[in-house]
């Protein structure tokens, strides 16, 4: 796969300045603007935040995520900038001679949003057969990414992003690592979003395919019972009480 290397003044031209009205979304590690390119396509705009320690770590780490991985319910890579520019900058009233440094990344627009947006209300707002087209491809795009023996580790509704035909696309690779084999694997920082974390990993951070399976048990809920599903009817007592409540959702 390739992407383009693209200039942050070019960026910052196409962004309005990266202005208010241009943000489309934020999250834990940068602000997602809408841009409009020469040709008059819209993109998606990723600025990450500035975090002494880290940033770099998780640019490069998202940028080969990205880099690796072509699929259809896998948001498309477009290009990204990374440009370090030398200036004064004022400090307690003094000026400073230091350097700025940028990290964004670009991808394809999806106009209707995350999944999260929809999940608004218990009745979705989406009927069956497009629930069930949501479930189907955000299932291909994950069994894609283990076939590469890449493993989320924070999938959740904010991450699915829906094109025009509610076609749904895994974004957000940030946190992403490749393992190899189905091994299990344990980490001492705390990853991902608490109520998508399975239990092996909350009591004992074991990390395996399991994590994302378990994120996507959790999300396949919510698309069925609304996004408060999971946490009022998952220790429903029997399979047809829940049907009966899901049912009663849908009228």
């Amino acid at each position: 796969m390739t992407a383009t290397n693209l200039s942050f003044i070019y960026l910052d031209n196409i962004t309005n300045g990266f202005s208010e009205d241009r943000k489309i979304g934020s999250g834990g590690y940068g602000e997602v603007y809408k841009g409009v390119d020469n040709t008059g396509q819209t993109i998606a705009v990723k600025k990450l935040y500035y975090m002494p320690g880290i940033d770099d770590t998780q640019f490069r780490n998202e940028f080969n995520n990205l880099m690796r991985v072509q699929h259809p319910n896998i948001v498309r890579f477009i290009g990204y900038c990374y440009e370090v520019h030398n200036g004064h900058f004022e400090h307690n009233g003094e000026y400073i001679f230091g350097q700025n440094i940028y990290r964004v990344l670009c991808f394809e627009y999806l106009q209707n949003g995350s999944l999260d947006d929809c999940l608004s209300d218990e009745s979705c707002g989406i009927d069956w057969y497009t629930r069930y087209k949501i479930i189907k491809g955000i299932c291909e795009g994950l069994y894609y990414l283990h076939g590469q023996s890449m493993y989320h580790l924070d999938l959740k509704p904010a991450n699915i992003l829906l094109d025009a035909n509610m076609v749904p696309k895994i974004a957000d690779f940030g946190l992403s690592r490749l393992f190899g084999g189905s091994q299990t694997h344990t980490s001492r920082n705390c990853i991902g979003t608490e109520c998508y974390m399975p239990p092996e990993y909350i009591k004992k951070r074991q990390i395996s395919n399991k994590y994302d399976i378990f994120s996507l048990g959790v999300i396949i809920i919510q698309i069925i019972a609304g996004p408060d599903g999971f946490s009022k009817y998952g220790d429903t007592s029997s399979q047809e009480k829940f049907i009966e409540l899901v049912r009663r959702l849908s009228c």
